[in-house]
């Protein structure tokens, strides 16, 4: 009951500040799925109570604003301002960050002295974590809040950085399904595939670092944005979901 409940909560909870929006985490989520061996897809799921890893790729955004998981804000993001260059020299949160939130539930999960409700839970936190890391503006700077100080016009529109790399510019990309995502995106030969595996979490929340001061850039305040920037970034935009489902999937295959 108390995981029924959990989960309801989900989509009661009003929207905050999302990575990548409830359609990009379901794209990196069926992206790892899909790719995940018989026997790991099997444990997963088992872990989830069976639901497919779609189904929670949304519950941690919630669940950071309620009282019980308030202490997971921060794992979200990282902040690195301009200055600082790169992850590894930025001043890290006290709470921890996506990339210390990552590695230890990770370690956790491979340690197999869980209860079984506590494992579920960490699984349904990695599945969305992952997902963050790979969305620029969850490495932005800690001067706007990761783009949340930043405004410019989206198509004529007023809304802050953050919001735009969140979930429109996905929607102005392509209007697919999330199964149409993974079925026009995931088709790289095996040597992209990997090197888009290569490394660890800390190795790769800094290429999010340098593809934020990109956005940056490219995102002046006050700027209009349409589609000539939509344009620039589809290749990126999709690579990053690419890379999040490869590397989740990755990941998964470690453990289980």
């Amino acid at each position: 009951m108390r995981r029924l409940v959990i989960i309801i909560l989900a989509t009661l909870i009003p929207a905050m500040s999302f990575a990548w929006g409830a359609k990009g985490h379901d794209i990196v989520a069926y992206i790892a799925e899909q790719r995940l061996s018989k026997r790991t897809k099997r444990n997963v799921e088992q872990v989830l109570g069976g639901y497919s890893m779609v189904y929670v790729a949304n519950w941690m955004d919630n669940a950071s604003h309620t009282d019980e998981y308030d202490y997971t804000k921060t794992w979200h993001y990282v902040n690195v301002d301009h200055e600082e260059g790169s992850y590894a020299r930025s001043k890290k949160e006290d709470n921890g960050d996506v990339v210390s939130a990552v590695n230890n539930i990770v370690k956790s999960l491979k340690c197999d002295q869980l209860t079984p409700e506590q494992e579920r839970v960490k699984l349904m936190m990695l599945i969305h974590l992952v997902g963050d890391m790979h969305c620029p503006m969850h490495a932005g700077h800690k001067s706007d809040r990761g783009g949340n100080g930043t405004k410019v016009k989206y198509f004529g529109k007023q809304e802050k950085l953050h919001s735009v790399w969140d979930s429109q510019i996905v929607e102005s990309v392509h209007r697919w399904s999330y199964t149409e995502w993974q079925r026009e995106i995931d088709r790289i030969d095996r040597k992209t595939e990997k090197r888009i595996m290569q490394g660890t979490p800390n190795n790769w929340i800094e290429e999010c670092v340098l593809l934020a001061d990109d956005v940056y850039t490219r995102s002046m305040k006050g700027g209009n944005l349409s589609y000539d920037y939509v344009a620039h970034y589809t290749p990126i935009v999709e690579l990053q979901l690419l890379k999040g489902g490869i590397r989740l999937a990755k990941i998964l295959e470690e453990i289980y």
